[in-house]
């Protein structure tokens, strides 16, 4: 669960510098450039963390959804940006797709260990 956490803590991380860009007008100005960076730094160390426990091919995407819906939700809140019906269909496609994977992610967790193992088998049957 503590991963879960983790993982959406740094989808708003990942929102907060994709939200960022907007302001840093081409990274000509230095504080909210300098915001998008450490937003990115801690989204992608947080998301680091997440992924010892999480599988990265469930993580990684999950990670982006969170960051892109929360794009469009603050899109629509603050800058105005329209909200058609296919906009809002897609969106809750992310929304279907991100609870999915979180639904079939599985219990039981690769370890460093169980890798080595399994490429360790995998060199023994190639010889």
């Amino acid at each position: 669960m503590r991963a879960w956490i983790l993982l959406v803590v740094a989808g708003l991380f990942e929102t907060g510098w994709a939200v960022g860009l907007k302001y840093t007008d081409g990274f000509s100005r230095l504080l909210p450039t300098v915001g998008v960076l450490i937003a990115l730094l801690i989204s992608m160390a947080i998301l680091a963390v997440a992924v010892r426990d999480l599988p990265i091919g469930t993580a990684y995407p999950v990670w982006v959804g969170i960051g892109a819906i929360g794009t469009v939700i603050y899109g629509l809140i603050f800058l105005n940006e329209p909200a058609t019906l296919p906009r809002m269909l897609f969106v809750s496609l992310l929304i279907v797709s991100i609870i999915g994977l979180k639904m079939t992610a599985g219990h039981e967790e690769p370890t460093v260990s169980t890798i080595e193992e399994s490429s360790t088998h995998v060199s023994r049957e190639t010889r």
